[in-house]
């Protein structure tokens, strides 16, 4: 078990859960409301400094009494330890859960694609959008067990919202930037990516 567990219970007392061990990896539950408080205390203390989120992502069981669940992966790069950190959110009631971009930048679109996925909302996200389906996709979250296997609308239907969305119009001046400066690679390698070609790197001496 993960030494942090114990340090985690006796600096935060009731807030800290269950913790179990699978296939050598710690996890440790933690209360929905002081999870923001405990994910910053363990990326700042000096004697955890859980510095890298590796993802965010969500699970839900096939038991519709069971709680959805939030999974925070953690590396101490330092340390070289890892933790796992889960929020249980009850089916029946709100899920939604604090944003930890303010702590980690790269949970933007971690963030973006459980709420895509999975309808999980998380407060203080500063653009809280979908990622993967277009942003008028009206079939819900296909990571959720109650999805149909072909989605709620025809082929068919799915064919026209989809040629019908007009992707450009959700992206940032920033984002779309980016891909425009496509036109300013050399004609070779725009030629290559059309076709689909890796380029090869000389292998140094």
């Amino acid at each position: 078990m993960n030494a942090s567990v114990d340090v985690l219970r006796a600096t935060f007392g009731n807030a800290i859960g269950r913790a179990i061990e699978v296939c050598g990896d710690t996890i440790v539950y933690v209360d929905r409301a002081r999870h923001l408080a405990v994910l910053e205390w363990l990326r700042d203390a000096p004697d955890q400094r859980y510095d890298y989120l590796v993802d965010v992502t969500a699970v839900e069981y096939r038991d519709r009494e069971r709680p959805l669940e939030v999974v925070y992966f953690l590396r101490s790069l330092e340390r070289g330890a890892d933790l796992r950190v889960k929020v249980e959110l009850p089916q029946d009631g709100e899920l939604a859960v604090d944003s930890v971009v303010r702590l980690w930048r790269g949970a933007d679109w971690l963030e973006r694609e459980v709420f895509d996925l999975f309808g999980i909302t998380f407060r203080g996200h500063p653009d809280l959008r979908r990622i993967l389906m277009w942003e008028t996709y009206a079939e819900g979250h296909p990571l959720r067990k109650d999805f149909p296997l072909r989605g709620r609308f025809s082929r068919a239907e799915q064919v026209r919202q989809a040629l019908g969305a007009n992707p450009e119009a959700h992206y940032s001046m920033e984002e779309l930037s980016i891909a425009e400066a496509y036109q300013e690679l050399p004609q070779d390698m725009r030629d290559r990516l059309r076709r689909g070609e890796r380029g090869t790197i000389p292998h140094s001496e």
